[in-house]
């Protein structure tokens, strides 16, 4: 596909966040590539695909860490939530779905009070008006009870499902305390792919990355190689997690991986400084650093990635 003819399919969507994807097949940028620019609005029609499936695209949200109290990191903690749901309604075209890849609610001992705060975050998210969520944990939600109060407020933490001809997979590396997603869903995981031809388009949504980014920040998953190494022979797979709250690319093999940014605070590059820690509110550009981003299936053969900054909605 022609530059100018990309540019003007990426404009679809606008508002920044679009991932364009040709069967979801290498999305986006290579490690170390500059970011796409910002997308301005257009608001032509979707075109059609020839494969016998409508073009859809949906969204997903990271990192939300409801119950959050950072004066210093956040101080619209109580309303950021709403405010990213709110420009997600605004969209020119509705999702065919939303998605949120975990850390639901921020961590808590209480038992009592981490389902409390499920309960509110759900009731929030309920304002969104696309009629399908699919809800992932995060270590927040479920590292301390192994996804007992996420299993009671939003069903299993790992599944399948099909959207217009594209496989999706939520896969849980987070319920283990140590981040790992272990034998038996992986088990679960090859006899799934086992349904599905090699060229199938395949989706696969986690929290933590499932490459060693920064294992001493716990930007990794202990037995994350091994489930990619089930996805040898599957050609068009796209990944993309949460949990490091910032955009970030990387390729493994054939597949690659798009991290999203948070909607409650933003963390420093991987290993940029000595400490992880949450980078502090700037008031003269509040929700910077956060946004949420599109995905777009049109299967027209060429791909990218973009990000919706929060801060300019």
């Amino acid at each position: 596909m022609a530059d100018f003819d990309r540019r003007d399919l990426l404009k679809l969507f606008g508002l920044g966040g679009v991932v364009v994807a040709s069967s979801l097949a290498g999305v986006g940028s290579a490690a170390g590539d500059e970011p796409p620019s910002p997308l301005r609005l257009f608001t032509g029609a979707v075109p059609k695909r020839t494969d016998g499936h409508d073009d859809f695209y949906f969204v997903q949200l990271s990192d939300t860490h409801w119950g959050f109290k950072g004066p210093l990191v956040n101080p619209r903690a109580d309303t950021t939530l709403q405010h990213a749901i709110d420009a997600v309604n605004a969209l020119p075209h509705p999702p065919s779905f939303v998605v949120f890849t975990g850390d639901l609610t921020h961590t808590t001992d209480d038992p009592a009070e981490r389902r409390k705060r499920m309960t509110e975050f759900r009731k929030i998210a309920s304002t969104l008006r696309t009629p399908v969520v699919h809800f992932m944990p995060g270590e927040h939600d479920a590292a301390l009870d192994k996804g007992e109060a996420f299993i009671e407020q939003f069903g299993p933490t790992h599944k399948s499902f099909d959207h217009q001809g594209v496989h999706f997979i939520t896969l849980d590396n987070v319920s283990d305390p140590k981040a790992f997603i272990g034998g038996e869903q992986l088990d679960w995981l090859a006899a799934d792919l086992a349904k599905h031809d090699r060229s199938a388009p395949i989706v696969l949504l986690t929290h933590r990355p499932l490459f060693d980014l920064a294992p001493t920040w716990d930007w990794a998953t202990p037995d994350g190689a091994k489930a990619l190494k089930l996805f040898d022979a599957h050609e068009n797979v796209t990944v993309f997690y949460g949990h490091i709250h910032q955009e970030h690319h990387f390729t493994t093999g054939r597949i690659q991986h798009h991290a999203a940014r948070s909607l409650m605070f933003a963390l420093p590059a991987p290993m940029s400084v000595p400490k992880k820690s949450p980078i502090p509110w700037d008031p003269a550009h509040p929700f910077k650093g956060l946004g949420f981003r599109e995905v777009e299936d049109s299967r027209k053969g060429d791909t990218r990635v973009e990000a919706h900054d929060l801060e300019t909605t």
